[in-house]
């Protein structure tokens, strides 16, 4: 069924070459193919057994010579995937009114689905950072040709140089691994010790790739640029599944396989991450882009997830996955509500042209204010339950660094609550007409996202059944002296 994720979306793109001028036809093969590969992937959590954290599903090509394909996935993975399958659909129906050399268009979002999925499910270090790095292409295509017409050459050059030139110091850590041991099997790899020494400089070259991708101070400059310029669906996928691929790197590789250099570098990363934290929130009180201060508050609630990543114990593990997943939700919700709803129907995403929009638009501003709530982080929103527990652990391991970062929350109400009391409240802008409340397209659009911030701010044992062996073996594991090499 792993096999069968990779290759649903692929399949619809091939069929997507065989329509021409059909727009309608395009749309339903996109959309019918997202639907698929989403019921398969819950058909796979339905099937997960829980009681291991052992990899399941494992399928090993042995045709394919000049590699070790195999794929797998375990509790780690298993959500990741679900996240992915899940926005798929919803990215296609937010972009369903997009004219622009539709085909094209659809054919790199097929692409990028199949990528992301790979990524998550494949068990050979090196192709993982194949896929890892190959999304790269398709997202800057469609940054580059579909984006906002006075920032997407810049948006898209700084997104391909800042996270190509953070990538390759990875892929020279890959190679010296390769060197050191003649494999890049996951597997093998958990149980090889590279020495303290082998560790760090291993470490600082996966580090920069992960500072660039989450993204932390220095390595942020990008997001916001490319959040700006993205289509709708571009921005989704970023908010939505690309931040997250920094976490799966350190919960799949960093962590487990250079425990000691995890130790020796997390003051650093602590520090990176609270500077984050808080120059991110105090940058959204002054930005008056919409969109703008979206990305620059998931730059803040990602240094949130950093804290818990490397806090080394369960608790902040944990709360770290439930943060990116919530946040995976909620800030592609917000995305949607300001960066397709209004900005259709106004052409602008400036503040102050904004004002009194809960007069036309109560629905729309009903939802806009849960979406607000829970990027604040208040209780029975996911968000809530992910803080909670990443600055509970982090507060284990350093209590001023957590003291610190948990600012955060305080800044992070003061930027939310203002840019909605911004929007809702007021008189009337004399700069716009009127605007029609939310269609139906548009709220069946954003009801998901809403349910599954409720469900896991409500119940995030879920989440937490499936990946409590999974983190439990982890921690396990970089305990457990190893093999030296």
């Amino acid at each position: 069924m792993l096999t069968a994720l990779f290759f649903i979306p692929l399949i619809g793109a091939l069929s997507l070459l065989f329509v021409n001028k059909n727009e309608s036809l395009m749309k339903q093969i996109t959309l019918g193919s997202t639907i698929i590969n989403f019921i398969v992937s819950l058909v796979i959590w339905g099937k997960f057994d829980n009681n291991t954290h052992e990899y399941q599903f494992v399928q090993e090509w042995a045709e394919i010579s000049f590699c070790h394909f195999n794929v797998g996935i375990d509790g780690i993975s298993l959500f990741f995937v679900l996240l992915t399958t899940f926005l798929f659909p919803i990215i296609i129906l937010t972009s369903w009114n997009h004219k622009n050399n539709l085909k094209h268009y659809l054919l790199n979002f097929l692409i990028l689905e199949s990528l992301l999925i790979a990524t998550f499910i494949v068990l050979d270090l090196l192709l993982f950072y194949v896929f890892f790095e190959s999304i790269l292409i398709p997202l800057f295509i469609i940054i580059l040709s579909y984006g906002d017409l006075l920032t997407k050459e810049k948006a898209g050059f700084l997104l391909f140089l800042y996270t190509l030139a953070g990538s390759l110091f990875m892929l020279l850590s890959i190679i010296t691994i390769y060197i050191l041991t003649g494999t890049t099997d996951f597997q093998i790899l958990s149980t090889i010790d590279f020495g303290t020494d082998i560790q760090k400089l291993l470490f600082v070259g996966f580090l920069i790739a992960f500072i660039v991708k989450t993204p932390l101070i220095p390595g942020h400059i990008w997001l916001g640029f490319a959040h700006v310029a993205a289509p709708i669906g571009g921005s989704v996928l970023l908010a939505g599944v690309i931040l997250k691929l920094a976490t799966y790197l350190a919960l799949r590789v960093m962590i487990p396989y250079f425990p000691e250099a995890t130790l020796y570098f997390t003051p650093l990363i602590y520090t990176l991450a609270v500077i984050s934290i808080i120059y991110a929130s105090l940058t959204c009180l002054r930005l008056i882009d919409v969109k703008a201060i979206i990305a620059y508050s998931s730059v803040s609630h990602m240094g949130v997830v950093v804290l818990g990543l490397f806090s080394n114990n369960l608790q902040g593990l944990e709360g770290a996955v439930i943060l990116g997943l919530a946040h995976g939700v909620i800030s592609p919700l917000l995305f949607i509500i300001v960066g397709d709803i209004l900005y259709v129907r106004s052409h602008t995403r400036i503040i102050k042209y904004y004002r009194g929009i809960a007069t036309s638009m109560p629905i729309l501003s009903l939802i806009f204010f849960f979406a607000t709530l829970a990027n604040i982080g208040t209780p029975f929103s996911g968000n809530f339950i992910g803080e909670f527990m990443s600055y509970a652990g982090a507060f284990q391991l350093n209590p001023i660094i957590t003291i610190l970062g948990a600012t955060g929350m305080f800044l992070s109400a003061a930027y939310s609550i203002w840019l909605f009391n911004r929007v809702s409240f007021g008189s009337a802008s004399r700069y716009m007409s009127t605007m029609p409340d939310i269609t139906r397209r548009e709220f069946f659009v954003v009801l998901p996202l809403i349910i599954v911030s409720f469900i896991l701010g409500i119940y995030p044992n879920i989440v937490l059944e499936s990946l409590h062996l999974g983190l439990s073996s982890l921690l396990i594991q970089v305990n457990t002296p190893k093999r030296f090499y």
